[in-house]
Order: structure tokens, then sequence, then C-alpha cells
């Protein structure tokens, strides 16, 4: 295994999950909004789970995202 080349494929996956998942997130938020079914003051949860099934890695990570 080429370890620099691992780590430049994990670095471009993960920027392409970040920039996919803000826009994702953004499009979301903008869209309650519109409907009122968020007011833009309060805090959401937020979860995101990593899974790689040919190394049996499944990892969730949960958070607040203020819109205040």
């Amino acid at each position: 295994m080429n370890e620099d080349t691992f780590n430049m494929e994990i670095r471009k996956f993960l920027k392409t999950v970040g920039i996919s998942s803000q826009r994702e997130i953004e499009h979301a938020v903008a869209k309650a909004l519109e409907s009122g079914k968020l007011n833009g003051s309060e805090s959401i949860s937020v979860k995101m789970t990593l899974e790689v099934p040919a190394v049996g890695v499944s990892h969730c990570i949960e958070g607040t995202i203020a819109l205040e």
C-alpha cells in the first residue's frame, strides 16, 4: 500500500463529503425556514454515519448546529 496515495484519497473523499454535506444542510434549512418548520433561532441536531463495509467500520458522529 502506498501511504501517500492512501492519505490523498482519504482527503479527497472527505473534502467531497464536507462540501456536499454542507450544501445539503444549507438547502434543507432554507426550505424549512421558508415553510415555517424552523424559525431561525433554534439549534438543530445533526448526525453523520461513516461506513466502510470492506473493513467493517461504522462510525457515527452527532452534534448540534446553531442557526443564530
